[in-house]
Formats: structure tokens, sequence, C-alpha cells
């Protein structure tokens, strides 16, 4: 990778060398676990003309989403985020909203109980089967600036245009905010949420880096990106969601920034995202959380202790990679999704299993990869603190919760 993605600048600095994993995403069967198994370079790098952080491209997005093993739903907490949106959405009856990267229908259902014109864009087949299911209209497309054209055509202008966890995972910036623009309103509005880039460096949670996020946005860099598609930044709001996460206010029409935008601008510049200095240490610090995990399960299995893991997201196959995290030193890992369940997580191998196999087990530990989930999964899994277990949290900080 030579030239930034959004501004073809060939400044591009380090910020941290991941290694080689697999695509997050891909979870193995018990078939495949003797075929070959493809690794990509994980290696982080920013602009220093625009300051977009940035992979290489080097897994399509059709490879990672045509068929998916994320549900949003899952989530209770996510689901309820996007209800409280909806909530506060200002929708009239006669509105039209679109979602793109729609998902299972977890934020639509909300617009379609309240009988409100709405269309997901969703490219996965089999999760966008699971949002028709739920009376949620949706079309299996990858948006760009001809299916955005297309949808406008057949449907009208949006008055809203919702993009949640979807701006960092397409390679070409400038087409797919084009696309948005196509679908919105002259008058309408486009809401994007995306992990904030402050965040990411200030809390180590260097695991969110992985394939299908194609880049890492500050709201420097957000307003850049949406100028590069015909859609001016408004106005900004800081979320907890994802660990800290930016909703950027965009719409067609120019108009001054908000002070919460400038806030956060001016807090990004103290931190130093606007210049290298900011990137310099990170690197060192994701080196500190490896070390911390690896001593604590090396430990913890030399005392005869048992780890099992909660949860497989995306983030949480980084981290096992990175780390060099084996079934030796992790048994299985657990999750919601039925769809994961008797598969293997990617590279490390390790067994992924329904919930209620902790229970069963008793283990002494129970390792959370999506820690960003942290309230919602302390409460759901109180009941490890029966027989003693203890819940462990490897960011920002190695963390034991008994």
């Amino acid at each position: 990778m030579t030239t930034c993605r959004l501004c073809g600048a060939s400044g591009l600095a380090g910020v941290v060398d991941l290694g080689a994993t697999p695509p997050c995403e891909l979870f193995l069967t018990a078939e495949r676990l003797d075929a070959p198994e493809p690794t990509y370079p994980l290696h982080l790098r920013v602009c220093t003309s625009c300051w977009l952080a940035q992979l290489p491209p080097l897994i399509t997005p059709e490879e990672t989403f045509t068929e998916y093993a994320y549900f949003s739903s899952y989530s209770t907490s996510w689901v309820e985020h996007a209800r409280r949106f909806v909530d506060g959405a200002g929708l009239r009856p006669d509105s039209f909203v679109v979602e793109v990267a729609s998902n299972d229908g977890y934020l639509l259902q909300h617009v379609v109980e309240r009988g409100v014109r709405c269309l997901g864009i969703e490219p996965s087949a089999n999760v966008g089967r699971a949002a028709i299911d739920k009376g949620v209209p949706t079309l299996t497309e990858f948006l760009s600036p001809e299916v955005g054209q297309r949808v406008r055509a057949e449907h009208g202008p949006a008055d809203l245009v919702v993009a949640n966890n979807v701006y960092a995972h397409i390679p070409d910036v400038v087409g797919f905010t084009k696309g948005l623009r196509a679908l919105v309103a002259d008058d309408g509005r486009v809401s994007i949420e995306v992990q904030h880039l402050l965040t990411l460096m200030e809390l180590n949670q260097y695991d969110t880096i992985y394939h299908e996020h194609f880049q890492y946005y500050t709201v420097a860099s957000a307003l850049r990106a949406l100028a590069s598609g015909g859609l001016h930044l408004v106005d900004v709001e800081l979320l907890p969601t994802h660990g800290g996460s930016i909703r950027l206010w965009a719409q067609p029409g120019e108009a001054p920034l908000s002070q919460r935008a400038l806030d956060v601008l001016a807090r990004e510049k103290a931190a130093g995202l606007h210049e290298l200095s900011g990137y310099e240490d990170f690197a060192a610090r994701v080196a500190k959380v490896r070390r911390d995990l690896l001593r604590f399960l090396i430990d913890a299995a030399d005392a005869g202790k048992t780890v099992v893991g909660y949860g497989a997201p995306g983030k949480g196959n980084t981290l096992l990679n990175h780390c060099g995290i084996r079934p030796d030193l992790l048994t299985y890992t657990v999750d919601r999704n039925p769809y994961k369940h008797g598969r293997f997580t990617p590279g490390s191998r390790i067994p992924i299993l329904a919930p209620e196999r902790i229970a069963e087990d008793r283990p002494d530990y129970v390792l959370v990869l999506p820690w960003n989930l942290r309230d919602e999964l302390v409460e759901q899994l109180a009941y490890v603190r029966e027989w003693g277990g203890a819940l462990v949290f490897p960011i920002p900080s190695l963390e034991v919760v008994g």
C-alpha cells in the first residue's frame, strides 16, 4: 500500500504491525480444519496528509459480507441502542428511512413498528433474510453510487439515511459516500456511527483492527471523507458503543459545524491525532496488552486453572491471533449466535460452543472477548461467581473481576 485511499497522498506512516492473520469472520467448520488457511498482513498506517488511518485492501467486501456470521440482534444492548435512536429521530408518518448495512433488521424493525416506510440495504443474503422475516423490506446489494441512484428512482429520496458500523468496512470511501448522497433527499440527513480512532488509541483497543475494517476515523478525517462524496458534516455525538464511537450527522447542503463537533476536533488535536506524534507510542502499549494477557493465561495453566472464553466476535480473533492463543490456553469459547456453534475461530482454531456450556463446566476464569459489551455481560455472567469463578477483561488493560 503506497497511497492513501481517500486523498491519494503517498505519505503513509506505520502505526502498529500485528503480523498476519486470517480474515476475522471466516469461522472454520470441522471439515476445513485440515485445509490451508490464508493469512494477510495486518499493518495499520496513517496518512500524514488527511490523517485517515487505514489498512491495505487485501480482501474484498464480497469475500466477507456475501455470507456473514455477525447478527446484530444477538446483542440486547445494541438493539436497545437502536430503539433509542429511532425514538429520537423525529420521524414523521410520511418519512422514508433507508439503512445501509441494515444487518438483521435490528434498527429498522423499530421503524416498521411505527408504520414508517423504510428500506434496508444489506449485502449479506443470510443476514438479510433474518430482517425480511421480521417484516423489514431488505435489498441484497452493496451500496454504490449506481445502487443509490436506482433506489432513489424506485422509492424516492430518503429523509433519513442511517449507516451504522459500515463506514469503516468499505475500501472505496469516495464511491460509498457518493452512494449515501444519492440516497438522501436534498433536505435530508445522514447519520453514520463508526468507532472513534481517539478512543481506540487512548484505550488500547487494538483488537478492533482487522481486515474487514479498512479505515479508522477521527472527526477530522471523517469530515474530509464525507466531503469527497458531496456531504457536509454538521454535528458529532460521542457514544459509548463499541468502546467509544462517534455519530456523524451530515447533510447535502453546507452548514456551520456545531460546537460539539468543534469540541471533539479540539480533543483530537490535543491528543496529537492531527499530527504524527499522537501515533508514535501506540505499538508499545499494544505489546504490553499482549504480554499481560499471555502471562495471565500461562500462569493460570501452570496452576491447573481452567480458562474459557465468552463470545466469538471479529475483534476477539485479532486478539487471539496476535497473542498466539490456542486451545491449550483457552479451552473453548461460547457465543449466543447458533451460526457459530460447532465452528472454530480462524487462525487460533478454538472451538465455539453454546453459552450453556459455561454453567456445565464451571471454569475458574471466563475471558470476555466482546469487552465493549462489558455492562451487559457482567450482568449476564453473574452466575459465574456462584462457584468462585471470575471474569477476565483484556482491554484496555488486564482486569480480573470476581
